[in-house]
Order: C-alpha cells, then sequence, then structure tokens
C-alpha cells in the first residue's frame, strides 16, 4: 500500500507541523490538517521530516562491509593504496554481491535512498564490478547509478579506455576520470577522451581530482571550458577537488564562478586531513555542492558507516560550521545538492515530488547534522521501508 498520512511531523523547509499525504509513490499534499479517509495514518509526533538522502560518492564495489574484520594493510601514499587494492581484491573477494548488498541495505536503514558509486573499470577486473552492483542493487530499494572509474590510470593503462565505453554501451549511466595530470601526464588527452565519452553517450561525466595547488586549480579551469564548449552543465561533476581548498580566497572565487557558470558540480567526501572545497563560497556562488563516504570500510581504509548524516556532520566539521545555518549547507550537500548532481527529477518535498522521505527526532536540520539520531522512517516511492 503506498497510501499514508504521515501526520504531524516537521518538513523541512515549511513552516511548523504540518501533514504529508503520500499516494501512489508521490507526495499529494504537505499542510496542516490534512484529511485523508482509510489512508493508513503514521503520527510523527513532530518530528523532522527530510527528502531522502543522497550518497553522491561511494565506492560499493571495494566494500568489505558484511564480512569478517580485515586489518588496513596500505601505505600512507595515492600509490600504495592503490596497489594494495589491486594485490588483494582476488583474495578477499572483490567485488562481493553480497557484502554490496549489506551496505545498500545499512545504508537504506540510514535513510539513503540514492547513491552514485564510481565502479572500477581495469583489464584484469573487466566489467565483474559492474556486474555485482548491477546485481546486488537489483534487490535493493536504494536507486544505484554507476560510474565507470578508471581507478588505476586510464592513458597509463592500455585497454581501459575501451572498457569504459563497453561499460557506458552495457547502461552505465556515467563516466569516470582520474587526475588527468598527476596519474595520467597528459590532461588534455585525458579529457579528450572522458568528455568525448560523456558526449557520445549522453552520460554524465565525474573526475576524482587529487591534483592540488595551482596544478589542481588549472585542470579545474580546462574542465570548466570543456563543460561550457560542449553545453555538458548539469552532467559534469568533480570529486574530491583538494585544489579548491589550497588556492588563495580570490582564485577560489573566480574558480567558483566559473564552476557555476558552465554547471559543474563538486563533490566532497571531508576525509582525514585532505582538503575540504569551500562549501559556504561555493554555495554562494551557486555551485551545486554534494557529498558521499568515499570509501567504505575497504582496502583503502576501514572506516565509514553509510550514513550519510555523519557524513554531512563530518563535511560541517571539517568546514569549522556552528552556527545552524552553516550547519545546514552540509545537509543541503546530503539531500538536493547530491539530487541535482545525480540529475534526479522529482526529488524534495513539494506535491508532485516522489515519497522519499525520511522521519527522525531532531528539531532543526542543524541538530540532525551534529546529532545524525537513529531514523524512525524511511519511505522510498511511498513505500514504508524502516518504521
Amino acid at each position: 500500500m503506498t497510501d499514508v498520512l504521515l501526520r504531524g511531523g516537521r518538513p523541512w523547509g515549511f513552516e511548523g507541523v504540518a501533514d504529508v499525504l503520500v499516494r501512489d509513490g508521490l507526495i499529494e499534499r504537505v499542510g496542516p490538517g490534512v484529511e485523508a479517509p482509510g489512508t493508513r495514518v503514521i503520527d510523527l509526533g513532530g518530528q523532522l521530516v527530510l527528502p531522502g538522502l543522497v550518497e553522491a560518492h561511494c565506492h560499493l564495489d571495494k566494500t568489505l562491509h558484511g564480512g569478517p574484520w580485515v586489518p588496513h594493510s596500505a601505505g600512507d601514499t595515492l600509490a600504495g593504496r592503490i596497489g594494495n587494492d589491486l594485490a588483494r581484491r582476488a583474495e578477499l573477494g572483490v567485488p562481493s554481491v553480497e557484502r554490496i548488498g549489506a551496505l545498500l541495505a545499512r545504508m537504506s536503514a540510514y535513510g539513503t535512498t540514492h547513491v552514485r558509486t564510481h565502479t572500477d573499470i581495469d583489464p584484469l577486473v573487466g566489467l565483474r564490478g559492474v556486474e555485482a552492483v548491477r546485481e546486488a542493487a537489483a534487490s535493493s530499494p536504494v536507486d544505484v547509478r554507476q560510474v565507470a572509474f578508471p581507478q588505476h590510470g586510464l592513458l597509463t593503462n592500455p585497454g581501459t579506455a575501451e572498457l569504459l565505453e563497453e561499460a557506458l554501451k552495457n547502461g552505465v549511466e556515467a563516466v569516470g576520470g582520474l587526475d588527468p595530470a598527476g596519474v595520467d601526464r597528459d590532461p588534455v588527452r585525458h579529457l579528450d577522451l572522458v568528455f568525448g565519452l560523456a558526449e557520445r553517450y549522453g552520460a554524465h561525466l565525474d573526475l576524482h581530482l587529487h591534483d592540488g595547488g595551482t596544478l589542481g586549480a588549472w585542470e579545474l579551469e580546462l574542465i570548466i571550458e570543456r563543460t561550457a564548449a560542449l553545453g555538458l552543465g548539469g552532467r559534469v561533476t568533480v570529486s574530491h577537488a583538494y585544489a579548491l581548498g589550497q588556492v588563495d580566497q580570490a582564485h577560489q572565487r573566480r574558480l567558483a564562478e566559473g564552476l557555476a557558470t558552465a554547471g559543474v558540480a563538486i563533490v566532497t567526501a571531508a576525509v582525514y586531513d585532505f582538503p575540504v572545497p569551500p562549501v559556504k563560497l561555493l554555495r554562494a556562488a551557486g555551485v551545486t555542492v554534494a557529498c558521499g563516504h568515499d570509501g567504505i570500510r575497504d582496502l583503502w581504509g576501514p572506516y565509514g558507516s553509510g550514513d550519510m548524516l555523519e557524513r554531512a556532520m563530518h563535511v560541517a566539521y571539517r568546514s569549522t560550521f556552528r552556527a545552524d545555518g552553516d550547519i545546514e549547507l552540509a545537509l543541503e550537500a546530503a539531500t538536493y545538492g547530491g539530487a541535482r548532481a545525480l540529475g534526479l527529477g522529482g526529488y524534495g518535498l513539494a506535491p508532485g515530488d516522489r515519497a522519499d522521505l525520511v522521519a527522525l527526532p531532531a528539531s532543526n536540520p542543524a541538530e540532525a547534522v551534529v546529532a545524525h539520531p537513529a531514523r524512525t522512517l524511511v519511505m522510498k516511492n511511498g513505500v514504508v521501508l524502516h518504521n
């Protein structure tokens, strides 16, 4: 049954207490005193109501979640983590449909309704990761969109470019890139290739950019120029973008203006001590900002819970946000920002939007982020999954 009346909640962005009527998987009405005789009623008792949480950057295919604890064995360098991943993934049965499914179940219980995952593509693993994620997602209520991701290099790893194209032909929704200068040493050819694939297959593009300082800032300029020239605004995302947190504020503002004008989104995971893009400055400029976990208990690191409110807390904390309005920006990144980056339609809390909803005991959005209390209701397409 998908006809439900959520009585007496506090929908984010609405003044005071309001009821939410859900029919046929969509929000029909939001307001006080809604009546719907014969409809199942769930009393929320003043709890905060949010749209479904959006995980905009993770690596489901790598996860060890749901299995026995595996002590971390990689070094501290990017090359060390890549090497550890390559050396041990077969030994540990990665990718695993069962572990991916277990993580998606955990994410769903935390209120995540949409996930974008970067799936490794290389000549050794082929499309096995794509297939494993797809199989796990088929039995999960979470909407999963994959990025064909060249984790171990694109130009430097012969055969990878052809596999990226094969993945897109087989329905993968986005193509990825990785440090066009720092890893592939040829940013022009790298960007030619991935932008060409995105344009040819009508796909989204999500580039990991760890390169920092002025090098990373220059690569951002190249990405902005390509996006504008090809008219791909709204379909291009840069993940991590450490350089944005390292250049001076005047440079940040110039880049933010370019990103906003071109329609390039930024995703941050706020992990460890890596630089966090200036979320407040970017949002003030009109840039879409989303967030995600990056790795979740995998060969790259033992951390990550799958809880997007906890991840939003890390974004707020690393951004030194203390005022409620600033903390709310981190929640926006885990909801509306992620929805914009993924190109989701019908997302939100307005009549006509999909009934992907989360309720929790918090008085306001800032408290939801800081305390990230247990979810008391999770609904996907009008179906109550957890209550």
